[in-house]
């Protein structure tokens, strides 16, 4: 077992087992020097990205979940594509600013407690180690049961290779044995500073009652319109596809529904045919369809991350070879659709619109099912049309590319995250892309603005204070 990793605890002894080492680990980490941190940074994304493909075919093996090359992606996105964003930036030192009179220090939250869910384990480990290692934090990482073997092996790898590069011991941990109690017990534990919440609406609602600051984020249902102006209709329908059957759709920025201007609606439909789509029009199949997707008011569990083929197949539906994504076409939103709602499989709605008052009228009405605060797309060439799209519910919009990728700052500019808040619209306390900059504050020395009033060498006393404190 790696260095840093605690073992099995008892429910009434998990603030021990982990939160007081995880104390120990942060209280020491805070004062590692900028220097000391990218060295760290470095080791772990090194790590990660060395390890991406071992653990993207572990996550699909042990979960049955997603799509191998996707996860693979993923995996790399979660390590070199973060650490590549965030090269310039330190959230581990102090900044000076002389024309507004102002020092600033980065002060780390302490213990982090996360949370991960078994659709997307790699990556969120991936992700969480790295911003807590970036901001000096200490993490304490609960791994949903069902994708137990692969998240203990990953972060224990990861934990190890931290600590030969200078990390404090403890400073990653991994509830080896997560229960309820012990989930219970470690959210609502004062040793925990923040927590950062990635999972279902429960344990996200959990983290917020907690009692305990904390970081959650919400549900999407993504809602792309592609309209006339369209420069290209086959990348918009490539794209589409793309991005609706990314990782068999278990990042929420996929696509729940196409909204297609009815002008370019057939060949749009046609072209996506063409590119891995695959258009159930036969009522009775729909229906099959339907019935395998939702069991008594909620997703099957069978099919969340499966593939379009195995879920043609379970429905007792024929498709074609190379089929990726299962398109039903549908023409009103309605709540208790399953093709209206956020999916976790490769399936989407599509529905042909008269312009772009009916779908953002469309769009709405999906936000008002769920997915408010996340994010919406638009293929389209008019700029009038893309501002009008912000007017929506949510915090992103993704324009002209895969929305799995630019939502996620994969494929724009926005920071990468593997965590997508969805602020005020969702009820969460984060509305933008989670990052390192959201597990650190700022204390601030702020002189008086009165000009007779003088700095002095501030920067020579910081040097001083740093050197006398081990580090800053």
């Amino acid at each position: 077992m790696a260095e840093g990793i605690a073992k099995d605890p008892v429910d009434g002894m998990a603030e021990r087992e982990y939160l007081v080492k995880a104390q120990q680990a942060a209280k020491e980490f805070a004062t590692y020097s900028p220097e000391q941190v990218n060295k760290i940074v470095a080791a772990v994304t090194a790590a990660a990205v060395e390890k991406a493909q071992f653990y993207a075919e572990w996550a699909v093996r042990e979960t049955g979940f997603g799509v191998m090359e996707h996860k693979i992606m993923k995996n790399q996105f979660s390590s070199a594509g973060i650490t590549e964003f965030y090269k310039d930036q330190s959230f581990a030192g102090y900044e000076i600013d002389h024309k507004l009179k102002l020092v600033k220090f980065a002060r780390p939250a302490g213990v982090v407690l996360g949370l991960a869910p078994c659709t997307n384990p790699i990556v969120t480990i991936n992700f969480k180690s790295l911003i807590c290692m970036m901001t000096r934090n200490a993490l304490v990482l609960c791994p949903h049961p069902a994708a137990i073997e692969c998240s203990i092996h990953c972060l224990e790898y990861l934990a190890a290779v931290a600590v030969q590069a200078g990390a404090p011991k403890n400073v990653l941990q991994i509830v080896r044995s997560p229960s309820l109690p012990v989930v219970s017990v470690l959210t609502k534990s004062e040793k925990v500073n923040v927590i950062l919440a990635t999972g279902g609406a429960a344990m996200v609602r959990a983290a917020y009652s907690s009692g305990n600051p904390a970081i959650g984020v919400g549900a999407a249902n993504v809602a792309h319109y592609v309209d006339d102006t369209t420069k290209c209709i086959d990348t918009a329908a490539g794209e589409v596809v793309f991005s609706a059957s990314f990782d068999n759709c278990l990042l929420c920025a996929s696509e729940s529904v196409l909204l297609a201007h009815s002008k370019i609606a057939d060949e749009l439909f046609a072209s996506m045919s063409r590119q891995g789509a695959y258009f159930i029009s036969n009522p009775s199949d729909i229906e099959k369809l339907r019935k395998f997707l939702y069991v008594d008011g909620a997703m099957n569990p069978k099919a969340i991350g499966k593939s379009a083929v195995f879920i043609a197949s379970e429905a007792g539906i024929k498709i074609p070879e190379g089929v990726v994504l299962l398109c039903v076409e549908i023409d009103r939103i309605d709540k208790n659709d399953v093709c209206s709602c956020e999916k976790m499989y490769p399936v989407l709605g599509v529905k042909r619109v008269d312009g772009l008052a009916d779908a953002l009228k469309a769009a709405q009405e999906m936000l008002e099912i769920g997915g408010k605060g996340h994010s919406a797309a638009i293929h389209s060439e008019n700029s009038d049309a893309i501002v009008a799209w912000s007017s929506l519910d949510v915090y992103r919009i993704a324009v002209n590319g895969p929305a799995v990728l630019v939502s996620a700052g994969l494929a724009s500019g926005l920071n990468p995250s593997a965590t997508i808040g969805t602020g005020y619209f969702g009820r969460s306390s984060v509305g933008g892309n989670v990052g390192p900059e959201h597990l650190i504050h700022w204390t601030c020395i702020a002189y008086s603005e009165n000009p007779a009033v003088e700095m002095g060498d501030v920067e020579a006393a910081v040097k001083r204070w740093n050197e006398q404190r081990g580090s800053c």
